[in-house]
């Protein structure tokens, strides 16, 4: 929280140009207040070593270990013909486990003098698998002698702090910039109140910094992570507090469904009871709409929950109290698909001013980017009469010429797909603002939707409608096993015999535009992740041949991909090869069995999206996950764990704990400076709803902070311009 002169400091000042530079580029560090905010991950003890059996592949490692042997090889290459080649092979040892270290050529003089049996150092770089053994290839060293002079004063104390390091810049070079600035600290104006300090024991942030940086106990350690984890979330928790303080003075018009009206008339033709979850959510968000400011309601429920019915009964709602009601899609397929099965839900309930259109009907457009001018027009046309009282669309919808005759209500499909600023763009199109919807099928557990959407009010849907059916989900480990591979390719030849279809999903297109990145990943020794093109080529030669195959993706035309998806839905098709753009809403309950190649290469809430495209109907759905990691690795268990579940919120705890928080939150929270670096969004539970409890009275009593300018200074910091355009938004 960059406050005062000293800590607003330039890095290049302070540490000279070269360091800063990489700071700024690879870290994010630009000023002496942002780096006493970089902590450490966590800490060695002098006396022990680190576990170098659990090291994770193809990452970045900092390890403090002992040097079992060191061995110099000579060997012949094209560079060194005759036999000149050198390479120091060097085992470091945790007294478990054993790491290999290589340096090669003129690299080899240093090292071979200095990592002798018996030494002690810090180790950094790139964990990678050679001859099925763990190494590191020409990593940095720092050598933990403990008796100079300079040795002592660097790493005083028995913790050694490991930061979160680069390449370029290792753990620690960050903990020598660190002891540079961290008499800087002293001058680090407190954001808590006196009182909330006080009350709840904790150290004050000049005390809290110097902790966590210089420890000299794991008491230390605690106190500071305590301290330093109520700034993070308390700072933000005002922020969102005093946003729904200003939200609840904004004017809007009160949306109240008249008594035998069009939801009346939609209840009365559906064919099935809502679940008690879907009574008691639709009960909240029409209290919401009947108050005179602006609902922010989150709806969060799993895949085929039935969300899409409590939103239309939402938007049936509003126009019965003579408003109109916007549905915004992510995709053109997803539009197509919403208004599809809107139209076919409501039947001549959406023939407003038609022959034959029920007497309480409207109309229901669509509206998307690559509609034809005259569609278009006349879309556009119902729209600002209000003949039209649902529109279904793209960010088409957001464009300067769509106007709305009485816009009441915006329903926003799959938010972390929908960039804050269109959400704005929409709203501003009411003569009053909108209430607003948003819907979300990734399960987000409670405290990151305090913390992500802590502007919004949430509702959850977790009961399945009845007569939906399981999937079963099971790991194929295509390189251990091969024939398990074969085997899943009959399976889906089995579900096909039985009058079924499939998806077959791959993590890239593969044509030409896909090239460059192709490359760059060859470079990184990694093959490139398997893509839609070349799959259903060999799948339509090989273990699939005879079936109807299709392909679908993103970069193909929308009248293309809308037609491809008809042909697929009518059972024309057999087996579609996909891209993710299958991930949402597309529903085709004749659709059993789904094949994930590459399993590993999508994250948790992706693979739990995708596989909620199967068993949509009354057959069992199954959904198969190809991966050619080896049965250690970290990909693995994700792959296990998503197999063992089909609870999507006991996933996102599971995706939480294996990304970090800042990651799941940097792609709602735009502004870099908010990810959390102590808060653990899981682990912290309590100290996120106390902080909320705090920033709610907190704001309640004294909305401007008139007596607290550390505060203050702390909410600008947080909420740099873009941060602050975000909460705006949000």
């Amino acid at each position: 929280m960059d406050l005062v002169p000293a800590l607003e400091e330039p890095l290049k000042k302070v540490l000279g140009s070269p360091t800063a530079k990489v700071m700024a580029e690879h870290l994010g560090l630009h000023t002496v207040g942002d780096l006493l905010h970089h902590y450490p991950r966590r800490y060695e003890e002098r006396g022990q070593l680190t576990h170098l059996a659990d090291l994770p592949m193809d990452e970045h490692v900092t390890v403090v270990a002992q040097v079992a042997d060191a061995r110099l090889h000579s060997f012949a290459s094209a560079k060194a013909p005759r036999g000149k080649g050198q390479r120091l092979e060097v085992t470091i040892t945790d007294g478990s486990g054993r790491l290999q270290l290589v340096f090669f050529g003129n690299g080899v003089h240093k090292p071979h003098k200095e990592l002798l049996p018996g030494t002690r150092a810090m180790f950094a770089g790139k964990v990678s698998l050679f001859n099925r053994r763990l190494q590191l290839a020409h990593p940095a060293y720092e050598l933990l002698r403990g008796d100079t002079e300079e040795s002592v004063e660097t790493w005083a104390g028995a913790l050694i702090p490991i930061y979160p390091a680069t390449a370029k810049l290792e753990s620690w070079k960050i903990g020598k910039a660190i002891q540079t600035v961290l008499p800087s600290a002293q001058e680090a104006v407190d954001p808590l109140p006196g009182s909330l300090r006080e009350g709840r024991g904790l150290v004050s942030l000049p005390e809290a910094l110097l902790k966590i940086h210089r420890p000299h106990t794991k008491a230390d350690i605690d106190d500071a992570r305590a301290r330093l984890k109520w700034d993070e979330a308390f700072v933000l928790q005002v922020a969102l507090a005093r946003r729904r303080h200003a939200d609840a003075q904004l004017p809007a018009v009160p949306r109240r469904p008249s008594p035998d009206g069009l939801l009346t008339a939609f209840d009365d033709r559906l064919p099935f009871t809502l679940t008690d979850g879907q009574r008691k959510v639709s009960r909240e968000i029409f209290d919401d709409l009947a108050t005179d400011h602006p609902m922010h309601r989150l709806l969060q429920g799993e895949v085929g929950s039935g969300k899409t019915l409590v939103a239309l009964r939402a938007m049936l709602a509003v126009v019965d109290a003579g408003g109109q009601a916007a549905m915004l899609a992510p995709t053109e397929v997803l539009a197509q698909q919403h208004h599809r099965s809107v139209v076919e839900m409501m039947g001549e309930l959406a023939e407003g001013g038609m022959l034959g259109g029920a007497e309480q009907a409207t109309k229901v457009v669509l509206l998307t980017g690559s509609m034809g001018a005259a569609a278009r027009r006349q879309a556009l046309l119902d729209l600002v009469t209000g003949e039209a009282g649902i529109v279904i669309g793209t960010h088409a919808l957001i464009e300067d010429k769509v106007q709305f005759h009485d816009l009441g209500l915006v329903v926003v499909d799959e938010q972390h797909r929908f960039g804050v600023e269109q959400r704005d763009a929409l709203r501003g199109k009411g003569k009053q603002p909108p209430h607003l919807l948003v819907m979300t099928a990734t399960p987000i557990p409670r405290t990151v939707a305090m913390t992500v959407f802590g502007d919004l009010e949430t509702s959850v849907l977790d009961q399945l409608p009845a007569g939906r059916s399981p999937i079963a989900s099971h790991v194929v480990p295509a390189a251990d096993k091969p024939h398990f591979l074969a085997r899943a390719w009959e399976r889906v030849r089995e579900e096909v015999g039985n009058g079924h279809q499939a998806y077959v999903v791959c993590p890239r297109i593969g044509d030409d535009e896909d090239e460059p990145k192709k490359k760059a990943q060859e470079d990184a020794d990694k093959r490139p992740p398997l893509a839609v093109l070349d799959i259903a080529d060999q799948l339509a030669k090989g273990p699939l041949a005879g079936l109807r195959i299709e392909v679908l993706h993103g970069r193909m035309a929308p009248d293309d991909k809308d037609a491809v998806m008809r042909r697929f839905a009518a059972g024309d098709t057999d087996v579609l090869v996909a891209t993710t753009v299958i991930e949402v809403g597309v529903n085709v309950p004749n659709a059993t069995a789904m094949v994930i190649m590459d399993a590993d290469r999508f994250g948790v809430s992706q693979l739990h999206q995708l596989r909620g495209r199967v068993g949509r109907g009354s057959a069992p759905g199954l959904c198969l996950l190809v991966t050619e990691m080896p049965e250690a690795s970290a990909a693995r268990q994700r792959l296990g764990a998503v197999a063992a579940t089909l609870d999507g919120f006991e996933l996102s705890r599971i995706d939480l704990e294996q990304r970090r928080e800042g990651d799941v939150l940097g792609q709602a929270q735009s502004g870099a400076r908010t990810s959390l670096r102590v808060l653990a969004v899981i682990e912290d539970e309590e100290v996120i709803a106390q902080a909320r409890e705090e920033a709610v009275a907190l704001v309640a009593a004294d909305p401007e902070l008139t007596g607290l300018p550390g505060l203050r200074t702390a909410l600008d910091a947080l909420l740099d311009d873009e941060r602050e355009r975000y909460l705006e938004k949000g």
